[in-house]
């Protein structure tokens, strides 16, 4: 009688990551969509401008970094062909 290996008792073959059932792919079928509608969030306007803000502050760090490293090098080849 041969042993089970320990293995094959954690491997968790029940929970889905993700659903596969994808338009597209041939095994798509449409009656299987969730029920679940999502519902668009109610924001106020103030809101909206606060959260534009906030995603500017967050890449205003990024994208200075690229201009100034753009300049640096155009400055350096500027010097080396002079």
């Amino acid at each position: 009688m041969r042993k089970k290996n320990k293995k094959d008792d954690d491997l968790d073959t029940e929970t889905t990551i993700v659903d596969m059932n994808v338009e597209g792919f041939r095994w798509y079928d449409p009656s299987k969509k969730s029920g679940e509608k999502k519902v668009p969030l109610k924001i106020s306007r103030k809101e909206y401008w606060r959260m534009v803000r906030g995603a500017f502050a967050a890449y205003a760090p990024m994208i200075i970094c690229i201009v100034v490293s753009f300049l640096i090098v155009f400055g350096l080849a500027y010097l080396w062909l002079s």
